[in-house]
């Protein structure tokens, strides 16, 4: 839950972050159903989510969900049973609009100047790809490669063997296949963005800072790399990767699935290298949100 102050026509101003790890993927089903624990989980997080708002005096609260709940064989249930401990609706996010609030949260961050955007996201449930030169993207789909999702279809035992990591990787190339079509006639990035916190916290491992425009340094991280540091990550248990530079505890599970599928999609995209960015999905909501406000309204939180 982040809480930021927002005008019409302004940036979005942090000033609250509430934070609840819930890796849903883990409270999956054989049927693909989030389990009573799972949503137990998940009520408490936005009972707190909610109280937080409510200490904070936001005016607004913007609640959405996305693939994990999305595609949640019981997801309708869960999501009423997630408005009601909300006490309002739940915007739930299909995999394009996801890719496009990201994709509008990237250009507004590197500006009109930087040309041709590529964008990679990778989150629990999915793997979301946006291309273009607006705010817009031309082209944006979203796969069921996330890091959550594949650790537990590909990669259950800790650590991994070569033989599931190479399923994975096989299984990512034939998914991102399909979707490859849309990109294809685009023109050639002038910069390839990678948005989502294990992409930030792959960068930390294996990519490099670079001064940036207006002194703001940034982070590179390069698929040479990356590819060589997976099998290191495969052959550690999760409980020894958290000692790494730039993972936590958080992702020590599902970063070697994150590592697989990201380097997957650089390969198949001919991707040498991808800046990260700061802002990602909740940003872009964030942004949206602003340009829907009335310009008589004035600020809000």
């Amino acid at each position: 839950m982040l809480a930021a102050d927002v005008r019409p026509g302004g940036r979005p101003l942090a000033t609250t972050s509430d934070r609840t790890v819930l890796r849903l993927m883990r409270y999956l089903t054989p049927d693909g159903a989030i389990s009573e624990e799972g949503v137990l989980a998940l009520e408490a997080a936005v009972t707190q989510a909610r109280r937080v708002a409510a200490e904070e005096r936001v005016d607004e609260l913007l609640a959405t969900a996305t693939s994990a709940v999305r595609d949640a064989h019981n997801g309708a249930d869960v999501i009423a049973r997630i408005e009601k401990a909300l006490g309002q609706p739940l915007q739930v996010l299909d995999g394009e609009t996801e890719a496009e609030l990201t994709f509008l949260a990237v250009r507004r961050w590197f500006g009109w100047s930087a040309g041709q955007l590529l964008l990679l996201d990778i989150g629990g449930g999915s793997l979301e790809i946006a291309a273009g030169g607006d705010e817009m993207p031309d082209a944006a789909a979203s796969v069921p490669l996330g890091a959550g999702r594949m650790t537990v279809q590909f990669l259950p035992n800790d650590p991994p063997g070569e033989d599931d990591v190479e399923r994975l990787r096989e299984h990512a190339r034939a998914t991102l296949a399909e979707i490859l079509p849309r990109f294809a006639s685009l023109p050639r990035p002038d910069h390839v963005v990678g948005s989502s916190k294990a992409i930030r916290s792959l960068a930390r491992l294996v990519g490099y800072p670079v001064p940036g425009w207006s002194g703001i340094e940034r982070m590179l991280l390069p698929r040479a790399s990356l590819g060589s540091w997976i099998p290191r990550l495969a052959r550690l248990p999760a409980s020894a990767r958290q000692e790494l530079p730039g993972i936590t505890p958080d992702r020590t599970f599902q970063i070697v699935a994150a590592a697989v599928s990201l380097h997957t999609a650089m390969t198949v995209l001919d991707i040498d290298e991808l800046e990260v960015s700061p802002w990602a999905l909740r940003e872009g909501v964030l942004l949206r949100y602003i340009e829907q406000l009335n310009w008589s309204s004035g600020a809000g939180r």
